[in-house]
């Protein structure tokens, strides 16, 4: 009698439990029917979207807005395209479109502001490498070949111009290759797509560009002396030859003012007479429009490079190099549009 007592106060104390209910369910069970913790306390939903408004004054401010909205709505669907249209048109007047207006000019500006920046920046870093690589010389030349790619592309990309490119496969090979120049946009093209291993030719009246072309092993040369310029280039042949390398330049010798192509100089023809390398002509139109001379906006222009399949020089003689260059010109003529086409080729078709 005294043990069932004694059990029925352990019972009603809570330090023991019945059998048949588990300890943690049975100590739980108190707390959910005494109230002490509600059950949507344990358990809250999820909050509404938008907090009940007790304010009478709050919710006529909050009714009448979205009455408003929902009575403009329809106006709305009809006024933004309207809106879309006065804007476009108001940025093509402007300049917007690609013109010489306000909102083109300061894009532009923008763009070859960064651009200016970008290439400090990369000049900065491989002009450290060059200088590591000072008692390499082609190792030199291939580094200058990477910060072109990674320069030329990058600048192209920040003026943002449409670029098109056909006949990349011409460039596996090694060569002598050859470019028309008419903007200073050709020179990023030739630096983005040149390969590795390709010595550049400049001429000496380049200040700052020239000073990289000697830090990178390139070459520049004296345009007012014909007969050094040619020994200049038949010394790069010969470290072109033995090094195992590739030769791009600019055979018009300066930048054409209205795009039209110029009369070649000569000195390539004596390199790839001494090289025997192949002559793969790169046509480039469209620069002269996207950069025109004596400006400093960039239009955003589409261009186009064509490269061209290579010219065997196997057969060629030093004593026809007039020929040679002629036949390499004519390429040119042939694959440009009639805005850069040489007058003297239109008037010839024209008088035909």
């Amino acid at each position: 009698m005294q043990a069932s007592y004694s059990h029925k106060v352990q019972e009603r104390r809570g330090t023991t439990c019945p059998s048949s209910t588990p300890t943690n369910q049975r100590r739980r069970t108190p707390l959910l029917q005494s109230r002490i913790i509600p059950s949507r306390v344990a358990a809250p939903p999820h909050p509404p979207p938008f907090p009940r408004l007790r304010s009478s004054f709050v919710a006529r401010v909050f009714s009448f807005t979205r009455a408003m909205d929902a009575a403009t709505s329809v106006q709305r669907r009809r006024w933004l395209p309207w809106a879309r249209r006065q804007a476009a048109a108001y940025l093509a007047a402007a300049g917007g479109g690609g013109g010489d207006g306000l909102v083109a000019t300061a894009v532009s500006a923008v763009r070859v502001v960064a651009c200016f920046l970008a290439m400090m920046v990369t000049t900065a870093v491989w002009a450290v490498v060059m200088l590591l690589l000072l008692p390499w010389p082609c190792e030199r030349i291939r580094q200058s070949n990477v910060y072109g790619h990674v320069t030329g592309r990058m600048l192209l990309w920040i003026l943002g111009n449409p670029i098109k490119v056909e006949g990349l496969e011409h460039l596996r090979a090694r060569g002598i290759f050859i470019c028309n120049h008419a903007s200073p946009l050709d020179i990023f093209l030739v630096m983005g797509l040149a390969p590795t291993g390709t010595v550049g030719i400049a001429k000496k009246e380049i200040i700052w560009f020239g000073q990289l072309y000697v830090l990178a092993n390139h070459l520049r040369i004296d345009r007012s002396n014909p007969a050094a310029a040619i020994e200049s280039m038949k010394q790069v042949a010969r470290e072109v030859v033995k090094n195992n390398l590739s030769l791009i330049l600019f055979p018009e010798g300066t930048r054409s003012r209205d795009g039209r192509l110029l009369p070649f100089k000569k000195g390539f023809v004596p390199a790839a007479l001494q090289t025997r390398l192949p002559i793969v002509p790169i046509v480039v139109t469209g620069t002269h429009q996207a950069w025109r001379t004596n400006s400093v906006q960039v239009r955003p222009v589409p261009l186009t490079v064509k490269v061209l399949p290579p010219i065997s020089t196997d057969g060629w003689e030093e004593g026809r190099i007039s020929e040679h260059l002629e036949t390499v010109r004519s390429l040119y003529v042939g694959n440009l549009p009639d805005a850069q086409k040489p007058l003297d080729a239109l008037s010839a078709r024209n008088a035909s």
